[in-house]
């Protein structure tokens, strides 16, 4: 059975919801407002009772009549003296009827009442003779003149009348057929067969293109087993088989262009040239690489290096026979470890610096590990044959054994024995190097965008960032709009080797550059491109990588389980502040290389490049942290600063003096050890009650027994108590020790079984001094203990 709101019904039958209720209250039918249901017969009876009453008094202004009225009553309308136009004029005074004239009209136009009262319009009425208009000539002047007064007076409320007199009927019909009319019905809404899909998409995308609500894909996602909210991303296998569900086939993107990506450009073979070799010196701590770079360039670089050993990458430029060579030098220690790797990726020619007296060393073998991984050849300098244990041949045999076999014994590496402190063999040295670069033909374009990379980077306080950048390929010029790693900026200056202004570098040319907005990383790649391009490349992996750390710092439940477990373990927390990037990041990884125990570790809460300043020390204040300040010296408000809030700021020019000092706080910082010692053995030989106390009287067999011993008694070779001495008299004295040979009374804390012949141990806990290297040994040793054992139980397991 059909349901019925009232309001449908009131629109339906073109009067008022009220109208509806007041006729559904007469017939006994419930409807409590205008949103109320009702059926097929409540809908008859108000049909019923308008037909019957056949015209009802409205508040609203005279509406058209719906089309089945008029179907009704053909014979009233043919009635019409002229149809429509005729009864024109009395239109527009019926429409100004309301109800205060309706229900007071005068007796003289009582033959009139049904047409007045009625709000349809005039001609749906049968009988027409008594109008009230003076245009139809029925001769009920008198009486329609007082009706239009009373109209008049009475009907305020027919403002549309008076504009349009003639034409009110039609604009009410018009009104009302579009407010009485039916809805339209629903577009049934187009789904695509066929779609187009990237890598992943999230859930509201996936539905958008298919044009299915976000509900209705994840119900099917749901009753596929997967749980996914509207945001979630998918891969574009288990989209693809949602689609599926729905008829839609799939159909995979190609992968979309990395906008952190710079374009790549092909040289033309016809356009390069030859340019000059980039040679790496490398070797181990103080085997005179630098020393060695100081005598081909005539300079005393090594004497100013603090500690004589090299902390930063150099990058010289030297003449030898009309030809250019770039120098790199990269720093031995072992800390620099990444420094030496970058300086082997970006050369052309390595060369090995090995001492003549010290042989091969760990960092001599690193570094020829670096250079075998980058694919460079090896040009082996024997440094110090005027010293007088220099032995040129063991360094060989050496070398053969990693597997450089020199050129004199059938292999293919140049040896070549130098002295640098007495210029012997640098001209050979240097000979050999132009030789093996021109057999390597080494060519670059000079005439396009530059590409490099950054060598070195740094905070100069009075020219912002600088970076060292090793021109690779193109020509770099002034005023272009460079991107280095999440840096970019204008190159504003440009500054060789020599301390000279230039206003271009061509390929293997390295110079200092001045204009980029932050300090970039070493070892990022750098390009020239349009501004534009420049920064939005930087701010896409500046966006990447703030990604990344988001998904890296999210914690699973068993993260979460393992820091809870972690509890007991102390945080040594550092800032790290230095000259360059590459001393960040060389003092930073070894320093976090320490956490190698499960008691004390390091943690870095921030490492930059520049001097101290006030923002540093309020993050060590907030984080109650450490400050190591390496080659570079906090400004005088960071200082104030630091007084005032006892912040510790360590200022270093040697690497391993601060990662010794680090290692000695962290040493302070792991819990204390203690070990046993035993200081004497009592015998207990009469038991003596007092009231106040229980005293055993005892004789020192051996050692001494303290006031402030602790002590177990011991009853036929087995530990019944372990506590501590609670008075120690000899005879009515307190005494503080007793020795052996002699008597005492001896009451304990918390004990009162005494027996004769008990024997009570005195012994102190003395306090080991451990060192983070033993406690790291320790920790290694355990870890290995618990590999072993889930080792053999994973063997028992695979037997059964």
């Amino acid at each position: 059975m059909s349901k019925y709101r009232v309001y449908e019904l009131a629109k339906e039958f073109n009067t008022d919801s009220k109208v509806i209720l007041d006729i559904l209250k007469r017939n006994k039918f419930k409807a409590a407002n205008n949103f109320s249901s009702v059926g097929e017969e409540e809908r008859t009876a108000i049909k019923n009772s308008l037909n019957n009453k056949g015209a009802k008094p409205q508040a609203k202004a005279p509406a058209a009549q719906p089309a089945e009225k008029r179907a009704e009553k053909p014979q009233a309308a043919k009635s019409n003296h002229g149809g429509s136009n005729s009864n024109s004029g009395n239109n527009g005074n019926n429409s100004r009827h309301d109800r205060r004239s309706d229900a007071g009209r005068n007796n003289s136009n009582s033959g009139n009442a049904g047409s007045h009262g009625n709000s349809r319009p005039s001609h749906t009425n049968g009988d027409n003779s008594n109008n009230g208009c003076h245009r139809n000539g029925n001769g009920g002047g008198s009486n329609n003149r007082g009706g239009n007064r009373n109209d008049r007076r009475n009907g305020r409320g027919g403002r549309n009348d008076r504009t349009n007199r003639f034409g009110g009927n039609r604009n009410r019909r018009g009104r009302n057929n579009k407010r009485g009319g039916q809805q339209a019905p629903k577009v049934e809404i187009a789904h695509p067969k066929h779609i187009k899909l990237p890598e992943t998409i999230a859930v509201k995308d996936l539905a958008s293109k298919m044009s299915y609500t976000a509900a209705e894909v994840v119900k099917k996602l749901f009753m596929m087993g997967v749980m996914a909210t509207i945001n979630q991303e998918i891969d574009f296998d288990t989209a693809a088989l949602v689609a599926s569900e729905f008829g839609v086939t799939c159909e995979e993107l190609p992968p979309e262009v990395d906008p952190t990506e710079i374009p790549e450009i092909e040289d033309d073979p016809k356009s390069l040239k030859l340019r000059p070799p980039v040679v790496t010196v490398m070797g181990h701590v103080d085997h005179g690489k630098t020393s060695l770079l100081d005598c081909i360039r005539n300079t005393h670089v090594q004497t100013h290096e603090a500690g004589g050993i090299t902390q930063h990458i150099g990058a010289y430029q030297v003449n030898c026979k009309g030809k250019k060579i770039v120098f790199l030098d990269t720093p031995g220690h072992e800390a620099f470890t990444a420094m030496r790797a970058r300086g082997a990726q970006i050369t052309d020619i390595a060369i090995l610096v090995v001492a003549a007296d010290d042989g091969v060393m760990p960092q001599t073998i690193e570094a020829i590990h670096h250079a075998k991984s980058a694919g460079v050849p090896i040009i082996v300098a024997i440094n110090k044959i005027d010293k007088p244990g220099a032995n040129p041949d063991r360094v060989k045999q050496e070398l053969m054994e990693q597997g450089l076999v020199p050129e004199e014994y059938g292999g293919d590496t140049i040896m070549v024995p130098v002295s640098a402190k007495k210029q012997i063999g640098i001209d050979d040295l240097l000979e050999m190097v132009l030789l093996v670069a021109e057999v390597k033909e080494l060519k670059a374009n000079p005439n396009r965008d530059a590409r490099g990379v950054i060598v070195e980077a740094k905070l100069d306080k009075g020219r912002g960032p600088v970076a060292t950048v090793l021109v690779q390929n193109g020509t770099l010029r002034i005023g272009d709009s460079v991107v280095c790693g999440t840096t970019y900026g204008k190159v504003r200056a440009m500054v060789n080797d020599r301390g000279e202004n230039v206003k271009k570098a061509g390929p293997s040319v390295p110079v200092e550059i001045l204009g980029l907005n932050d300090v970039p990383e070493a070892g990022d790649i750098l390009a020239v491109l349009e501004e534009k391009q420049a920064r939005s490349i930087a701010e896409a992996r500046i966006e990447r990588q703030r990604n990344n750390l988001i998904k890296s710092k999210k914690v699973s439940l068993d993260d979460l389980f393992h820091q809870i477990q972690e509890g007991d373990i102390k945080d040594l927390y550092i800032v790290i502040k230095a000259d360059v990037q590459g001393s960040v990041e060389a003092l930073s990884s070894s320093l976090l290389k320490l956490n190698k125990n499960d008691e004390v570790r390091v943690s870095i809460v921030h490492s930059g490049v520049g001097a101290v300043n006030e923002s540093d020390v309020m993050l060590a204040s907030a984080s109650n942290a450490l400050i190591i300040a390496f080659n570079v010296r906090p400004d005088a408000n960071a200082r104030k600063l630091a007084d005032t809030e006892n912040i510790d700021i360590r200022t270093y020019r040697v690497i391993y003096d601060a990662i010794n000092d680090v290692k000695d706080a962290m040493s302070g910082m792991l819990k204390p050890k203690y070990k046993e010692v035993v200081q004497g053995r009592v015998e207990i030989r009469q038991v003596m009650k007092f009231s106040k106390a229980l005293v055993a009287g005892s004789y020192v067999l051996e050692g001494k027994i303290c006031n402030n011993s602790k002590i177990r008694i011991i009853r036929d070779n087995i530990e019944i108590f372990d506590g501590e001495i609670d008075s120690l008299r000899r005879f009515k004295d307190e005494v503080k020790e007793v020795n052996a040979g002699y008597e005492c009374g001896i009451s304990i804390v918390d004990f009162r079984d005494f027996k004769e012949g008990d024997i009570i141990e005195a012994y102190t806990m003395e306090e080991i001094a451990t060192t983070i290297a033993d406690a790291n040994k320790a920790a290694a040793k355990k870890r290995e203990e618990q590999a072993k054992a889930a080792a053999a139980k994973a063997k028992d397991a695979e037997e059964d």
